[in-house]
């Protein structure tokens, strides 16, 4: 059992590793914080904790480093978030402030969150399946080729570039708008895809030519309601990774290549669980069934008109949990409270 100046040697320990990166010892807690105790009360202090795991040695003879462990207890315990300075919230308000539309937020609110933690930033779309469609445009660019934008009530705007084999005239521009119109407009996403999957199918295995390029039409925007349905990932800051390299004992390629799939990353996140003040943290093997074993993941949940999503960092488990898990919360509650603003300004 830790007592309660154990756990106080504990934090120190934590928070000398993260700010030095070099093993602690009894001489430097006594030298930096004000125990009161003598080096050597501090060393029976550091042996109970190490019995528990909470520390270890990575060489002889040197101080000691937290283990994963004992980086969970601190944050679940002994962390303090550190409320963020002025200039750090003008820094996100900055960022965030002026931006367009949801995929426009996201991506800004992902460069200010690795600006404020030097970590890989991660923020999770919305699922959008429940969204209705308000909007959908054809806008012919020449060459064949033919702009789908559509909208929903959600605010999210997104675009798709296909390729179709006849040039159309104004008529029949109007026509297929006012089909996709009568297929979607009003409908959640999800019904509008039942909709247009029963439109193809009465289409036929011959249709004629100018329904044929329709049909083209058509199957480009239920791509992209399909896209609407999908989990996916918004990220910065990977070369974050290579900076702190040191900090993993082994390669940065799993984590790397959790940046690139996005499933696994998705899955962790998915299956983190928050706290009272709506944070959560998995930390290294906490994370080994998903192959990060080595990297820490801290993240909240922000509302989108309804659909919770998650923002967060992903970083070496010697990061600084308190500034960083202060950030992904005031991002969070930025990201919140703009969506809300847009909604309510609709």
């Amino acid at each position: 059992m830790v007592s309660e100046r154990g756990l106080e040697v504990l934090r120190a320990i934590v928070q000398d590793y993260v700010d030095t990166r070099e093993p602690v010892g009894s001489k430097t807690i006594v030298e930096r914080h004000a125990f009161g105790v003598s080096a050597a009360t501090i060393r029976n202090d550091m042996a109970l904790l190490e019995d528990e795991e909470l520390i270890a040695a990575p060489h002889t003879s040197s101080g000691r480093v937290p283990t994963d462990k004992g980086y969970r207890v601190f944050v679940d315990h002994l962390a303090q978030l550190r409320p963020l300075s002025s200039a750090q919230r003008s820094a996100i308000a900055a960022f965030l402030d002026g931006s367009g539309d949801l995929d426009d937020v996201l991506a800004r609110s992902v460069r200010a969150l690795t600006r404020l933690t030097g970590q890989v930033a991660i923020v999770q779309y919305p699922s959008f399946a429940r969204a209705t469609v308000t909007h959908v445009e054809l806008v012919q660019l020449g060459g064949g080729r033919m702009l789908v934008i559509v909208v929903t009530d959600t605010g999210r705007v997104s675009q798709r570039l296909t390729f179709v084999r006849d040039e159309f005239d104004e008529a029949d521009l109007a026509r297929m708008r006012a089909e996709l119109g009568t297929l979607l407009v009003g409908r959640p996403v999800r019904e509008g895809l039942q909709r247009i999957a029963e439109r193809l199918a009465a289409t036929g295995p011959d249709p004629a030519a100018r329904e044929a390029a329709t049909d083209e039409i058509v199957t480009a925007v239920a791509e992209e309601l399909e896209e609407f349905r999908q989990d996916k990932l918004v990220m910065a800051g990977s070369a974050n990774l290579a900076r702190r390299e040191a900090d993993f004992r082994g390669s940065i390629y799993p984590l790397l290549e959790a940046i690139e799939e996005q499933v696994t990353l998705l899955r962790l996140m998915g299956e983190m669980v928050t706290d009272e003040q709506g944070l959560s943290a998995s930390i290294g093997r906490e994370n080994e069934a998903f192959g990060l074993a080595e990297a820490s993941v801290l993240a909240s949940d922000y509302d989108a008109t309804g659909s919770r999503a998650r923002v967060g960092v992903m970083g070496p488990t010697r990061m600084d949990y308190p500034t960083n898990l202060a950030a992904v919360r005031a991002v969070a509650r930025y990201l919140t409270r703009m969506l809300e603003e847009d909604e309510s300004s609709r």
